[in-house]
């Protein structure tokens, strides 16, 4: 792909740092104008955002079949509605969250009269470093947050999705204020450029190889970040559990986009007895899903390059098939996957599988599921399938994780209420919905003493 910048009107063939101060600096001098802190402008963009998204499905839906082989129906709902939820929750809400809120004063320290209050403020100009495996949402969503917040916004769409940031590149800039927003396409040398730019915060999501880099780049400005990571998001099976409903959940959730999913359930923790039950359950839900040939199927997607492929093709020896295991390179293909007898150091476990490819790992019972959770990376979510509440509380109390969710995996996601976001390895900060709004603001604490008394 030949990598251009988009900056509104034109583009530049070969982006450099000096392209990416001079654009830098550009949605800088807009910024301090004031032009993006009224409400108006705000509620402006996101409506136009909205409209984007709104009358764009057809291009966008086949813009996701090209890098993904996405399905319409998934990019209808976790590209382009999910991110339709978010924009509607600050529509509805944001003037009520930007209303300052009082705060407490001492009597007996200040005279009568004086006032505290805090306010969001917004930061100034960000960075929004976006993912391949939901190429819509995971770009269009901490936009939409930033410019609730009142910031100008660069976005950087990911290269490895090519179809779609070539798509975003030119929706972007025919909706949205070009004075204040600009869209970067390009790879390592663009992500370079503009990593050596004074943000006044960037927002990543992607692996934690990248983001150690993003967050040194990040340090030589004292910029704050947000890193959106991943790692392996355990599921504890309990032997309570119905195990019909667990598959087929765990079906749903592990394989769509074909398992390129930041929350996607990564292994099973269960005891033996429950491990071979659910096994059969799990093949019967996957037909149910994907039919007897999910490469035939519609439905179900496929890897992103050959050398993901690779990756996730030498995982498949990491214990016995259950179901599953065929792969096609040159359709960029593995079939939806269930190993068991998976060792705890098989190669599978060693790192975020980012794959269709399902381990089940056995333990006694719940004291070991919570000592192989807590021995791991703090995972980006947690998820639990139980009816007992002593289980729960044990595991809601005893574990670390960026989420918890007992009986739906990745369903937090469509919360706007709730803070997405990891702990530890799994990532730094959150946002969605109100905590969108805190992460692109400063929180500014305001103190009004009357000058007379």
């Amino acid at each position: 792909m030949t990598t251009t910048a988009t900056t509104g009107p034109g583009t530049h063939p070969d982006f450099t740092a000096e392209h990416a101060a001079a654009l830098v600096g550009r949605l800088r001098s807009t910024f301090r104008t004031g032009r993006t802190k009224p409400l108006d402008w705000r509620l402006q963009q996101l409506t136009r955002l909205r409209a984007l998204l709104t009358e764009n499905g057809d291009a966008i839906a086949a813009a996701l079949h090209t890098d993904l082989r996405k399905s319409r129906a998934e990019t209808d709902s976790m590209e382009i509605g999910s991110t339709l939820t978010e924009i509607d929750d600050y529509l509805e809400h944001l003037e009520e969250w930007l209303t300052p809120r009082p705060a407490a004063v001492p009597a007996h320290r200040f005279p009568e009269g004086t006032e505290a209050r805090t306010q969001f403020d917004p930061l100034g100009v960000v960075l929004v470093i976006s993912a391949w495996n939901y190429p819509v949402n995971l770009l269009l969503t901490p936009v939409a947050g930033a410019l609730a917040a009142g910031n100008a916004v660069v976005a950087k769409p990911s290269e490895l999705s090519p179809a779609t940031s070539a798509l975003m590149a030119r929706l972007l800039p025919a909706y949205l204020d070009t004075d204040a927003v600009a869209v970067v396409e390009g790879a390592v040398v663009e992500t370079t450029a503009l990593l050596a730019q004074d943000f006044d915060h960037v927002f990543y999501t992607g692996n934690g190889a990248v983001g150690r880099i993003v967050m040194r780049a990040a340090a030589e400005h004292l910029t704050p970040v947000t890193l959106e990571l991943g790692g392996k998001s355990p599921v504890f099976v309990d032997r309570d559990a119905d195990l019909a409903v667990v598959a087929a959940r765990l079906a749903h959730t592990k394989f769509a986009n074909a398992g390129q999913t930041c929350v996607a359930p990564d292994y099973v923790l269960t005891d033996p007895v429950t491990a071979d039950a659910l096994e059969a359950a799990l093949i019967t839900a996957i037909r149910n899903l994907f039919g007897t040939d999910p490469a035939a199927s519609d439905a179900y997607g496929r890897i992103v390059n050959e050398r993901h492929f690779d990756r996730v093709v030498a995982l498949l020896d990491s214990g016995r098939t259950v179901t599953g295991g065929q792969h096609d390179r040159a359709a960029k293909y593995i079939a939806p996957t269930v190993l068991a007898d998976v060792l705890p150091d098989a190669p599978v476990m060693r790192e975020e599988i980012f794959g269709p490819v399902l381990p089940i790992v056995t333990v006694p019972g719940l004291d070991e599921a919570i000592g192989f959770i807590n021995d791991r990376d703090k995972p980006l979510a947690l998820y639990v399938f139980t009816e007992n509440g002593t289980t729960r509380r044990r595991l809601a109390a005893e574990t670390s994780s960026g989420a918890l969710n007992f009986g739906l995996p990745i369903s937090h996601l469509a919360v706007p209420g709730l803070p997405f976001g990891g702990v530890g390895p799994s990532g730094t900060g959150s946002y969605h919905g109100h905590y969108s709004l805190v992460t692109f603001s400063h929180r500014r604490a305001v103190l009004d003493v009357p000058l007379a008394g």
